[in-house]
């Protein structure tokens, strides 16, 4: 099997818009600006639904389901949402077509059938979501409501990549309401830590957690909460975002509750989601010139068994082996696949699995059941080794713990090593031109300052860590009083 992959040195971007077709995650659809997630692809994001699904209901949260359809009046009511995702909006006018008369087999919009009020195909789900709150909630006794929402939405973008960036997308969003501003507040916090627990531990990403500037703040929200990772290329990418919305969507909506003095009070806010976009930041986190790296916690294949024979009575006793291990791993509950197909030879085999970054592969010839041996080839390191049949379950889920702890430990090096500290303008520039990831800055905290410096070098402001020291400094583009660092990069 022939990979033929570009570079990443020569261009990181083709490189992963090649990778997530070839690796069969994901395909441009015939739709523009929309994708097709391969059946492949769509099993690691299982995955990861799995896990966060499971985390939310831990953490006391349950699903439903709402409509993807949201009056115009009903998105308007909360204006700083509204205007926040207007130009990314799809709208539906009419609720019917009919033939066109002057060209037989075409079909038309019936003027006739104009809707009398237009209905935004969802771009996030607060307005219709809280628009329902208002006949859930009528007493303290009603709070907290926690609620979660598996779906697709529509933003209309005109640059599109593949998971990065889609017109449509599928994700989570969480919307919860609370009795006081505290409580809202724990929920946003606990919601941020889920998601970078979820991003450490299973997709082996680090992240730095934040609060968002104003300028790159949730539209609607008091305070947006963040996890930022570090791509191979230097680029930032947002992994989740977690929004204390305060009492503005309760009152735009109307939302209030007897609380236990028997006085009416608006309800407190938040709502919480990571998306499809979490399967870019996987590929380009810890993939290769060869393929996919995958972890192995959200690899769909976690080993793969080869057999390489020349006859049938090679075939059939490789095979029984081949069986017997594969109802081991699976009582060990590792996910794993006997690549028995007899149209295609070992090389094409290992090609192909080294391309879908699965984390193990296993070959066995018949001087392997001659011996007693298996060979363990590492995806991650690629490298190979001769271990013997007895204690190999035991030792092949040891070694997908240790994969897993070191995809994470190179991730993390290679993010602090990209993370330089300047104290000039020039400085600031120089790091962006030639050495890319994070730039720790001192900031005057203005907006302003903010968009004249990403005006310049195109780098915004990412977060503001919630690690952060805080020291006296200068800006580095205004020159005014500054009381910390903050995080800039170019980014997704």
């Amino acid at each position: 099997m022939s990979k033929n992959l570009t570079k990443r040195e020569e261009d990181y971007s083709k490189w992963y818009n090649e990778l997530v077709v070839k690796a069969d995650l994901a395909e441009n659809s015939g739709v523009r600006g929309c994708m097709v997630i391969k059946p492949y692809g769509y099993a690691i994001w299982e995955k990861m639904q799995a896990e966060l699904d499971k985390m939310f209901k831990e953490t006391g949260h349950s699903n439903a389901y709402f409509p993807l359809f949201v009056p115009k009046s009903m998105f308007e009511a909360e204006e700083k949402n509204a205007e926040g995702f207007a130009k990314e909006c799809a709208i539906v006018t009419h609720y019917r077509l009919k033939n066109d008369e002057d060209k037989p087999g075409r079909l038309m919009v019936d003027p006739n059938a104009k809707l009398e009020e237009e209905l935004i195909v969802r771009p996030t789900s607060e307005a219709i979501i809280w628009s329902t709150y208002k006949n859930w909630i009528q007493s303290y006794r009603d709070l907290p409501l926690l609620i979660n929402q598996w779906a697709n939405v529509v933003r209309w973008e005109m640059r599109t990549r593949l998971f990065l960036r889609t017109a449509e997308f599928l994700w989570q969003e969480g919307h919860t309401a609370h009795a006081t501003k505290n409580e809202a507040l724990e929920e946003t916090i606990q919601m941020m830590n889920v998601y970078a627990d979820f991003a450490e531990r299973f997709m082996a990403i680090p992240v730095i957690k934040g609060v968002k500037s104003e300028n790159e703040r949730f539209a609607g929200a008091e305070e947006t909460y963040c996890i930022e990772a570090l791509m191979q290329d230097g680029k930032a990418l947002q992994a989740g975002t977690s929004h204390f919305l305060g009492q503005n969507f309760a009152k735009a909506f109307d939302v209030k509750f007897a609380n236990q003095e028997g006085k009416q009070d608006y309800v407190w806010g938040t709502s919480w989601g990571v998306s499809t976009r979490l399967m870019g930041a996987l590929v380009m986190t810890h993939s290769d010139d060869n393929g996919l790296v995958l972890p192995p916690n959200l690899a769909p294949i976690q080993v793969v068994i080869v057999p390489i024979f020349k006859t049938d009575e090679e075939f059939d006793a490789i095979s029984e082996v081949a069986n017997e291990l594969v109802s081991q791993f699976r009582r060990a509950n590792v996910s794993v696949k006997f690549d028995n197909r007899t149209t295609h030879k070992p090389g094409f085999k290992f090609a192909e699995w080294e391309l879908k970054g699965v984390p193990i592969r296993i070959a066995v010839g018949p001087k392997d059941l001659e011996n007693g041996t298996f060979e363990i080839a590492r995806r991650d390191t690629l490298t190979k080794e001769v271990k013997a049949k007895e204690g190999i379950v035991n030792y092949i889920t040891e070694l997908l713990d240790i994969i897993q702890k070191e995809l994470f430990e190179k991730a993390l090096n290679y993010r602090n090593n990209h993370i330089t500290e300047v104290n000039s303008f020039e400085e600031f520039k120089n790091v962006l031109e030639n050495k890319t990831g994070f730039v720790s800055a001192h900031w005057d905290g203005t907006g302003e300052t903010e968009e004249k410096i990403k005006e310049v070098t195109k780098a915004t402001i990412r977060c503001i860590p919630l690690d952060r020291k805080f020291e006296n400094g200068n800006c580095v583009f205004s020159g005014k009083e500054s009381v910390g660092r903050v995080l800039f990069a170019k980014a997704y």
